[in-house]
């Protein structure tokens, strides 16, 4: 079984504090397409399933496989993304694909 370092070592993701403030990501789930503009760092304003059906402000606590442990401020291929919004811990289905959007080409990673 491997370990979640493992996971996180051979996953595809992004780093939020790399990204440059505005930059839009579009972020499939097994259940749902989210669209993510970075504010800063990992701060964000999200928009997709049934908890954000308008654009709202979160903080992206980071990427996890479902257990307690968390690579903080990152996005991963394959793992959960944990947000966190007016206090409350909104976490994902499993992430299937990540593409930042460019305007009418979007970059998938």
């Amino acid at each position: 079984m491997e370990t979640f370092l493992e996971v996180i070592q051979r996953a595809e993701g992004l780093e939020l504090d790399q990204l440059e403030p505005l930059t839009t990501l579009l972020v499939w789930t097994w259940n749902t397409l989210y669209r993510l503009i970075v504010s800063e760092g990992a701060d964000v304003l999200v928009q997709g399933g049934s908890h954000f059906p308008e654009p709202t402000p979160a903080y992206v606590a980071g990427a996890s496989a479902g257990g307690s442990l968390l690579k903080t401020g990152w996005i991963g291929v394959g793992l959960v993304m944990e947000l966190h919004v007016t206090g409350k811990r909104i976490v994902t289905s499993p992430v299937v694909a990540i593409a930042t959007e460019r305007p009418g080409i979007p970059v998938v990673h």
